[in-house]
């Protein structure tokens, strides 16, 4: 079977994974309560919401810089804001599509497509980071509260057997990716294949690496925690714009932003489902909020943000475009 029918496979899962989980979400979802609820929402507060989105996507733009200084000191800013933006509009529609699209829109002579790959791969292992630490603070703000949703809701499920099938899963493939590591680079000196491999893999690795190579260390860090405090500054947001949340404050928007970012590892395009699930069980099961309330949050909180992004995507995808033609 060649790629495309390989990518016709693995978006067509998503898909029905996206829409099974959609339909989990909104199976017993009483409509009349669900639209009495959007009626009285705070929409002053749905404006903050939109503006620490768009404040999350800017640091993230000055964070990504940093990490190709290294690599390219000549990429603008606005180059990498308009290349993150259309990297988020494709995730929207075929997940991790966006990280390719990016590195294709920046990647040149002086930037080889591997090294700003490897940027990449860098900044996500940090926010990877940033999610477990999310969950720790979350955790040790209140033990006896998040602790027992963790572990009935997330954990038990994931040690179960599904849960068991999926780590020997991911361990099998972690020893075959290993195995063929290596397999390249001994066989790197005796075939032009595995050497050509074996560079790119040497490119991936010092974008990848381009962290130790930057010069304002302090600043990236400073950027990474501002990006995360305008993630749980949007589930707060939210939470004052929904007069049933009243009782909910920071600490518990900080745990369900931390909750809400599991999603982002399930394969579904753009988390849909798997988002509201997961932000509705979570409000349901710590706060005794009933299921439409929770669903309203996660709607109010996935389709303004994805509206966002869909705008910003078009208008820098128009930016590019048009840059490309002069």
């Amino acid at each position: 079977m060649g790629p495309k029918g390989k990518n016709i496979i693995k978006y067509s899962l998503t898909t029905v994974l996206a829409a099974a989980l959609v339909w989990l979400a909104f199976r017993k979802l009483d409509w009349s309560d669900f639209l009495d609820g959007l009626r009285r929402t705070r929409w002053a507060f749905v404006v903050l919401f939109a503006a620490a989105s768009v404040l999350a996507l800017v640091f993230r733009t000055l964070r990504w810089k940093l990490l190709l200084n290294p690599v390219d000191p000549k990429a603008g800013r606005l180059q990498i804001w308009d290349a993150n933006n259309v990297s988020n509009l494709a995730n929207i529609a075929l997940p991790g599509s966006g990280e390719f699209i990016r590195c294709g829109y920046l990647s040149s002579k002086r930037a080889p497509y591997q090294k700003v790959l490897g940027t990449i791969v860098s900044e996500r292992f940090c926010d990877v980071l940033a999610i477990a630490l999310l969950f720790i603070a979350a955790l040790a703000f209140n033990l006896e509260r998040f602790g027992s949703f963790f572990n009935e809701q997330i954990w038990l499920p994931l040690s179960g057997r599904l849960g068991s099938a999926l780590w020997y899963i991911l361990a099998a493939g972690l020893a075959f990716t290993s195995l063929m590591v290596w397999a390249i680079f001994h066989f790197s000196d005796r075939s032009a294949f595995c050497g050509k491999l074996a560079g790119a893999l040497r490119g991936l690795w010092q974008g990848f690496a381009s962290f130790t190579l930057m010069d304002r260390k302090l600043l990236f860090i400073t950027y990474t925690v501002i990006i995360w405090i305008m993630y749980v500054l949007m589930s707060y947001a939210i939470i004052l714009a929904l007069p049933e949340l009243s009782g909910l404050g920071f600490i518990d928007a900080l745990f369900i932003s931390a909750v809400g970012n599991i999603a982002s590892v399930i394969p579904v395009p753009g988390g849909i489902g798997a988002y509201h699930y997961l932000v509705a069980l979570s409000l349901s099961s710590l706060y005794a909020a009933s299921w439409e309330t929770g669903i309203l949050f996660a709607t109010l909180s996935h389709e303004l943000h994805a509206a966002i992004i869909i705008i910003l995507g078009i208008i820098s995808y128009s930016r590019l475009t048009l840059r490309r033609h002069k």
